[in-house]
């Protein structure tokens, strides 16, 4: 598991990534927000960063939840 901190307008958020190499999934959390999701390495890509920013969402406000969402699919994406 990685642990990410996101400082941005709305303070520093701790995000909790963990990958399972074995079923090709990755599972993201974010406690401070309540605020999980899964998702399979097929996944990828702009509809990936859509329905995580669409998730996320509806725990906070728009803006904190593109900059999540963007770093997010940035840090996934190294994994």
């Amino acid at each position: 598991m990685k642990i990410r901190k996101s400082y941005g307008s709305n303070g520093e958020r701790s995000v909790y990534i963990h990958e399972n190499k074995k079923e090709e999934s990755i599972l993201v959390a974010i406690p401070s927000l309540e605020w999980s999701y899964f998702f399979k390495y097929d996944e990828a890509g702009e509809e990936l960063y859509t329905s995580i920013k669409h998730s996320i969402t509806k725990q906070t406000d728009s803006n904190e939840a593109e900059e999540l969402s963007s770093r997010i699919r940035q840090w996934t994406s190294e994994m």
